[in-house]
């Protein structure tokens, strides 16, 4: 009964939130059948891996809009730090679909699926690679048991390459701007599992003041220090702040014209 009453109730909420299509989503989300989810309102299809975190992932992005913020403004450039399997992109280019997307995700299965949930994207430019403050080095994936969304990255030394059978390559933002031109961006989206901690600790002057907005989840029970690199970095700028669900919104006072 339990279970009937749940179903009952989430496809009762489904329809309300995504209209008629919303049942059939709902029954696909809960019955493994994700390889192929048409959302209303979205272009193409998406695909998501059953029983693994790619579901939660989605309900976040699609069901909680959890990047639904107005802004004073149409996106022209955005960097998707911490693609995960693209549902970001996704959400974005159909949202801003003149803007060009750069997603970086450092994890292999899910770069996988970064390709396949963008493909019919030609504005989303994908990186299977770590964003870092320097360019030039490698990163090990560290499954911590959180799932698909949970991997986290720990740098390499020199002295230690020749010893992890599998190394990913760091990105900076700064080279992700000048590679492609970029003097502003738009809005930059960090969810790096920790690895935000060092990304605002040094290097930072060449891109974030150049940043409009700023979408960043912090991950403080993952790797302590990240809120306070975080913050130190933003309060040598003049950003306002407000926050919704797990992301913490910044906007860049002097890049609003």
């Amino acid at each position: 009964m339990r279970k009937l009453w749940y179903s009952l109730l989430g496809m009762y909420y489904y329809r309300k939130k995504f209209g008629k299509g919303g049942g059939n989503l709902f029954r696909k989300l809960n019955s493994s059948l994700t390889n192929e989810l048409f959302v209303p309102g979205i272009k193409h299809s998406i695909s998501l891996r059953p029983n693994t975190s790619d579901i939660p992932t989605f309900k976040q992005l699609f069901y909680e809009s959890e990047y639904e913020f107005s802004l004073d403004f149409k996106p022209r450039t955005i960097i998707d730090g911490g693609a995960n399997i693209g549902l970001a992109a996704v959400y974005f280019s159909n949202k801003y679909p003149n803007a060009r997307i750069y997603s970086v995700e450092p994890e292999p299965s899910n770069f996988e699926m970064v390709k396949l949930n963008t493909k019919n994207y030609p504005n989303v430019s994908a990186f299977n690679s770590a964003l870092s403050a320097n360019d030039g080095g490698f990163i090990e994936i560290q499954d911590v048991g959180l799932g698909n969304w949970g991997f986290m990255t720990k740098e390499v030394s020199q002295e230690n390459l020749e010893k992890s059978s599998s190394l990913i390559p760091t990105i900076s933002i700064s080279k992700i701007m000048k590679d492609n031109n970029i003097t502003v961006i738009d809005l930059l989206k960090i969810d790096i599992e920790g690895a935000e901690k060092e990304l605002f600790e040094s290097s930072f002057e060449s891109w974030l003041p150049n940043t409009r907005v700023l979408v960043v989840e912090l991950h403080d029970r993952m790797k302590p220090g990240c809120s306070k690199s975080v913050f130190s970095a933003i309060c040598k700028y003049d950003f306002s702040f407000s926050h919704k669900g797990e992301n913490l919104i910044f906007t860049n006072n002097a890049r609003l014209s």
